[in-house]
């Protein structure tokens, strides 16, 4: 089948599009870079030709609120506006486990505009929300940390390899759509400050968790739980010990 694999360019992106590949799929890069831009439509009716599913892993080139908001909402209606017109079978959206229980929190609200324009287009689709990669515990201690210490609420944490996350991707953007949600997690569940503290120990970083009772995550305020799945889901193969330690020993 021919993909389009709209944010090709990315880490997800390009395994996703390796994967497929290695299937004998023919895939089609969307980006900036290879003449496709959803922001302008530059390029899109020409890459989606001929195209039955569209994988969108685009993202905005900053998380700050208003600008993830304009971006998913010209994205959306243009990427809507293209498939429609090249009868697209199936849409897949890689969003965020939580996105409803933290409105307040601009991406988060960008991303749920994502979800809910695919959703209304009448385009079959599959949104496969993901909890934290587990690549991004290192953003925690850079964003949460001050000098040698890293500040960790007690929050609920479940994070996932991104090499699993390729492969759900795969695995349902080739299966019929749900026309639903879906979550993905890592299979480990846990409090965040337990995986930045075996982080730290792994890599052997010089650096202290303190515990706090604020419930924050990257400086927001959240609930407990908003980082994990609320119900079923779909897990992941690769722990997050052996992760850090490959990653340590890379």
């Amino acid at each position: 089948m021919k993909i389009l694999v709209v944010g090709g360019t990315g880490l997800t992106g390009r395994l996703v599009t390796n994967k497929l590949e290695k299937l004998g799929h023919k895939v089609v890069i969307g980006s900036p870079s290879q003449g496709v831009n959803i922001l302008t439509s530059e390029g899109l009716q020409e890459a989606l030709t001929g195209t039955e599913i569209v994988i969108d892993l685009s993202n905005s080139s900053s998380p700050e609120g208003e600008n993830a908001l304009r971006f998913f909402e010209t994205a959306g209606k243009n990427l809507v506006k293209a498939e429609l017109n090249a009868s697209v079978k199936h849409h897949i959206v890689l969003s965020i486990v939580g996105t409803d229980d933290a409105l307040e929190i601009g991406y988060l609200r960008a991303k749920k505009l994502q979800e809910d324009t695919i959703k209304n287009s009448g385009i079959p689709y599959t949104i496969i929300r993901s909890t934290q990669f587990h690549e991004h515990v290192e953003a925690i201690i850079q964003v949460q940390g001050e000098g040698d210490k890293v500040f960790v609420s007690n929050l609920d944490y479940q994070p996932i390899a991104l090499d699993d996350v390729a492969d759900f991707i795969v695995q349902f953007s080739l299966e019929e759509p749900k026309n639903n949600t879906i979550e993905i997690a890592g299979p480990r569940r846990g409090k965040m400050e337990a995986f930045v503290s075996e982080y730290i120990q792994i890599t052997g970083q010089d650096k202290k968790v303190i515990i706090d009772n604020e419930n924050k995550y990257m400086h927001f305020v959240v609930p407990t739980s908003l980082l994990v799945p609320a119900g079923q889901y779909s897990v992941g193969q690769v722990l997050f010990e052996d992760w850090a330690l490959e990653t340590f020993k890379s």
